[in-house]
């Protein structure tokens, strides 16, 4: 079995090539726009001030006021993203195996199911990993070098998570959401689109909490809301200064984890049960 594993790295990285070219070509591109959108802020920045001007200086820079809505939108591309590693997950990486009988065909040569998951997951965990890890730290620099620009888009779905850890954790739930259903399902396409919805609903779920994961601040008579603030809709008075973003980021980061942890056991105890 010891001579038989070093070999089964290299049958995961060959079988799912394809896929790995396109996260690659994913990531460069997403790092791709991020970069352009950046290189227009001193056009966008300019053209805010055309705006405080009289006449039409409005109407100069396309770009002008919605440079934080640029940002809102690339980073709504990284959804994207996730979304499409949740359904490759299920599919191909563990629905198809078990569909067609790769997977069992690799049990019977000394290879054991629980290996067989691991190795097909922590591969992919590490190239996920690397790639958001490379998006956020984009995407970072992107937005803070320009927050002026930026209002209050903070809160916005695709912006919150593309700005730190919680890409990962989002991406690595998606892959350990796609191997349980695939692993419970055992069939391609049934599993596509099981992992692709609690993958959607998990994003909407936490979309809906995120306003709940830090105490908020109150509006009192006469004070005015700063651009930079968040004002969640239903809530009153209530608020979100920028300062709270990084505690509700790492809150949500903590959660999402969590659930990737337990989609992850989930996972093995079905193989385990699935092999008995």
């Amino acid at each position: 079995m010891s001579t038989l594993l070093p070999g089964l790295p290299r049958a995961v990285l060959r079988l799912h090539r394809p896929a790995l070219a396109l996260w690659t070509a994913f990531v460069l591109v997403t790092v791709g726009c991020l970069v352009l959108v950046a290189s227009a802020s001193d056009g966008a920045r300019s053209g805010l001030t055309d705006c405080t001007a009289p006449g039409d200086g409005c109407l100069a820079d396309p770009w002008a006021i919605d440079y934080g809505s640029l940002l809102g939108t690339v980073g709504g591309l990284t959804s994207l993203g996730v979304w499409a590693v949740a359904a490759w997950a299920g599919g191909a990486l563990i629905g198809r195996e078990l569909e067609s009988g790769t997977a069992r065909l690799a049990w019977t040569q000394g290879v054991s199911p629980r290996r067989w998951l691991a190795t097909g997951l922590a591969l992919p965990a590490l190239a996920l990993t690397t790639g958001s890890a490379a998006v956020a730290a984009v995407f970072q620099w992107a937005w803070s070098s320009h927050q002026d620009l930026t209002a209050d888009e903070w809160a916005t779905t695709g912006a919150f998570a593309a700005r730190g850890p919680a890409l990962a954790a989002y991406t690595l739930c998606a892959l350990a959401l796609g191997a349980l259903t695939g692993l419970l399902l055992r069939r391609q396409l049934p599993a596509l689109g099981a992992s692709l919805a609690l993958t959607v609903a998990l994003g909407q779920a936490m979309a809906a909490l995120r306003a709940r994961f830090w105490p908020t601040a109150t509006l009192h008579d006469g004070q005015h809301l700063s651009p930079h603030a968040w004002q969640p809709s239903g809530h009153g008075p209530a608020y979100h200064p920028a300062s709270h973003f990084w505690p509700i980021h790492l809150v949500e980061t903590g959660v999402v984890v969590t659930l990737a942890a337990l989609a992850t056991a989930a996972a093995f105890a079905v193989l385990r049960r699935r092999t008995a």
